[in-house]
C-alpha cells in the first residue's frame, strides 16, 4: 500500500495536492499546490513539479514550480513566457462561442458564456493574461467574425 504522509516524505495531504496540481480549469489551485509540494522534496513531488515547469500553459505556475525545483537542486531549464497558441483553434472556439449568442449581446455576455462553456479556456488566458485579461477577451471578442 502506498503510504501518502509525512513519514515518507511527502506532506499529509499529499493525495490533495496531487489533485489540486491536475486541475486544468483551476490556474490558482495548481500555483497553490505548487507552493505546497515544494516544502517537500520527495520524487513523487518533483514528477508532480517537473510536469508542470515543463508543461502547464500558465507562465506564473510553471516558474512556480521552476523555482521549487532549482531550490531542491535539480537540474531544469527555465520556463519560456513566448508560447503558442495555448488552445488549437481558439478563434473557431470564440466564434461558436460568439454565434450561440443573440446578435446583440454585450462583450459581459459573451464572457460570461465562455465561462460556462469553456472554464479550461477562461482559465488559462486568465491566468497567462492577468490583468490584461478583460482588455484581451474584449479584442477577441470584437475581432471574431
Amino acid at each position: 500500500m502506498e503510504q501518502t504522509g509525512a513519514e515518507d516524505g511527502l506532506p499529509e495531504n499529499y493525495a490533495e495536492l496531487k489533485k489540486a496540481a491536475g486541475r486544468s480549469a483551476d490556474w490558482r489551485a495548481r500555483l497553490s499546490a505548487v507552493e505546497e509540494l515544494g516544502k517537500h522534496p520527495h520524487k513523487q513531488v518533483i514528477d508532480i513539479l517537473t510536469r508542470l515547469a515543463e508543461s502547464d500553459p500558465v507562465y506564473t505556475v510553471q516558474e512556480a514550480a521552476y523555482r521549487k525545483l532549482l531550490a531542491f537542486g535539480e537540474q531544469v531549464q527555465a520556463p519560456s513566457k513566448d508560447k503558442p497558441e495555448l488552445f488549437k483553434g481558439l478563434s473557431k472556439i470564440l466564434l461558436r462561442i460568439k454565434k450561440s449568442l443573440p446578435r446583440d449581446h454585450s462583450y459581459e455576455e459573451f464572457k460570461e458564456k465562455l465561462k460556462k462553456m469553456r472554464i479550461d479556456i477562461y482559465d488559462t488566458y486568465e491566468g497567462v493574461k492577468g490583468d490584461d485579461f478583460d482588455k484581451w477577451l474584449e479584442s477577441k471578442w470584437s475581432s471574431v467574425k
